[in-house]
């Protein structure tokens, strides 16, 4: 962003935790949705092709000492898609590593490839209390160009503390930056010059979307 002219304000809304979960002791390969996911991994899957949502969270994996990595570069749609295309239909059974509530939609796409799919919840997502104080200055300010939001969720809850704050009025010079259609919806609920979404789920395409 600096080299955009721009000052970066990194503000998490979401705390991520892990979950204790009931592993399986092996699998032909195993999914990840997420960098969150990576602790998650068991130990014996360093013997297994790893099949990640998108670069960053192949990159994460890679970092932890993961080789066999593979990313869709994209979202669950294209991680099914890369599955089909990658491993042959009787391949074995798939672990799909995923947060508190989410991975049912690409669980789905997997099993209508007849898949065996293992889903196990490995971190959950909770939602701070209030804007982090470097969010709230800014808004309070007048120098706030776009505002990016890397998940449907992490639109919902800014949605929710920008109300509770009593700063949405802040962000009617302001772009929405949204990596998905429904990042977009979410934010569809506060006045901005306008929403933009990302052409493909990406950091890069998300920073694109600034120039």
């Amino acid at each position: 962003m600096s080299a955009l002219g721009l000052r970066p304000i990194v503000a998490p809304l979401l705390t991520i935790q892990p979950m204790p979960s009931d592993l399986p002791q092996d699998a032909a390969a195993v999914l990840i949705t997420s960098g969150n996911a990576v602790d998650g991994l068991p130990a014996w899957a360093r013997g297994r092709p790893i099949f990640a949502v998108g670069d960053a969270t192949a990159a994460s994996a890679r970092a932890a000492g993961f080789a066999e990595v593979y990313s869709a570069g994209g979202n669950a749609a294209d991680l099914a898609a890369l599955v089909q295309r990658a491993l042959p239909a009787q391949y074995g059974q798939l672990l799909l590593l995923t947060g508190k509530g989410q991975g049912s939609a690409l669980a789905s796409l997997l099993r209508a490839q007849k898949r065996d799919v293992i889903v196990r919840e490995v971190y959950e997502a909770v939602a701070v209390p209030r804007l982090p104080a470097p969010a709230a200055e800014v808004l309070e300010g007048d120098d706030l160009r776009a505002a990016l939001l890397f998940s449907a969720e992490t639109a919902r809850q800014f949605v929710q503390l920008v109300t509770t704050a009593g700063l949405e009025a802040s962000l009617q010079n302001a772009d929405a930056c949204a990596i998905s259609p429904a990042a977009g919806m979410a934010l569809e609920a506060l006045r901005w010059r306008r929403i933009r979404i990302a052409a493909r789920p990406t950091q890069d395409d998300m920073l694109a979307l600034l120039r």
